[in-house]
């Protein structure tokens, strides 16, 4: 018998029965239907626990099948493989679902005029308005506090990551971890603490200052992760040609990470660009345009959105505002995020043989 012979019996005794590759979607077909036969039989209205269901379903599906056909082994991967897409399913939905109702809701009102025009003289419960003043407020606000806090977050990560040493940079480490989970409202009590001893009115500029507190952690974190990227053979060799440090980092470190520092301001203005309460408290809102962040109350798109939901209640107009500035909020958000991935890109290294 020949070599070829013998390999290829040996191979056919290795390889065991395999489930086909479009198995899974008849597993989830037969879930699906088994879901809500037993539904409707015990009269199950909600169709969340339909879904709930057929999950549940589809890995006990995969797992018995799996057994059968392929082993207990093979079947012990697909059931982890069924839970990973479950898992995905899950998280999915209701981000699908939440985008769909916006859409679809906020639609109504949203046009040229919409996006023009400020509340001005017009009541919550009329119809008409617009939300250009808590566009032009949110722009000023989340503006302002990008300038102040992305700057002071950058350094700050250059300290931990090139000069911190010792007692002083874990005691930063440890306050930025706290600062990353500090409730948006307790920056908002804190400047609104030194409005109170100053005795100061609302005005966009304190909106700023909250919302800088809570962009610099952040800031920092992301930051500090794309400076320890960065080979320390790079900082080597500039060293060693006489290159002071910080002229170093400055032309070195700085532009080798520069795709992922500006990812993660963009992704820190896009968590604060949606804060309610801290603006809620220093702002205070208003209705009529004020493009001063430095003398007067302000409106934002959160605010705004807020405001305009309190005041719904009978009034469908105030109701359709309110989702179409939510619209609006989101689109400024997945813009920032299409903006820092292309940004990423186009920084990224440049590879190559």
């Amino acid at each position: 018998m020949s070599t070829a012979a013998v390999t290829d019996k040996r191979a056919g005794t290795l390889r065991g029965a395999r489930l086909p590759k479009f198995s899974s979607w008849f597993i989830a077909a037969g879930a699906i239907a088994a879901a809500v036969g037993i539904g409707k039989g015990v009269h199950l209205d909600s169709k969340v626990q339909w879904g709930l269901i057929a999950a549940l379903l589809f890995v006990l599906f995969t797992y018995g099948i799996g057994a059968v056909v392929e082993g207990r082994r093979q079947a012990k991967d697909r059931v982890v493989t069924s839970l990973v897409w479950v898992a995905f399913l899950l998280a999915v939905i209701p981000l699908v679902s939440l985008i769909w109702v916006t859409v679809a809701r906020g639609v109504k009102v949203l046009d040229p005029y919409f996006l023009t025009h400020s509340m001005g003289v017009v009541a919550d419960s009329e119809p008409g308005g617009g939300i250009y003043h808590a566009i032009l407020g949110s722009l000023e606000q989340v503006g302002l506090a990008t300038v102040i806090g992305a700057p002071i977050g950058i350094l700050t990560a250059i300290y931990l990551v090139e000069y911190g040493r010792g007692k002083l940079a874990k005691a930063v480490t440890f306050f930025v971890d706290v600062m990353t989970g500090i409730p948006s409202i307790v920056a908002g009590l804190f400047i609104l603490s030194l409005m109170l001893i100053l005795k100061l009115q609302p005005f966009g500029f304190a909106g700023s200052l909250a919302l800088a507190i809570l962009m610099m952690p952040v800031v920092v974190r992301s930051t500090e992760e794309m400076l320890k990227l960065v080979p320390n053979e790079l900082r080597e060799a500039s060293l060693a040609l006489g290159v002071p440090k910080w002229r170093t980092i400055l032309k070195v470190v700085l532009p080798t990470s520069i795709g992922g520092i500006t990812t993660g301001i963009m992704l820190a203005i896009a968590r604060i660009a949606g804060e309610t309460a801290p603006v809620l408290l220093l702002v205070f809102g208003n209705s009529f345009i004020n493009a001063n962040p430095f003398d007067g109350a302000q409106s934002s798109l959160p605010l705004y959105i807020y405001q305009q939901y309190a005041q719904s209640a009978g009034a469908n107009a105030a109701y359709d505002r309110a989702w179409a500035a939510s619209l609006t909020l989101i689109a400024f958000v997945m813009i920032l995020n299409l903006v820092a991935r292309g940004i990423a890109r186009w920084k990224a290294p440049k590879t190559g043989r």
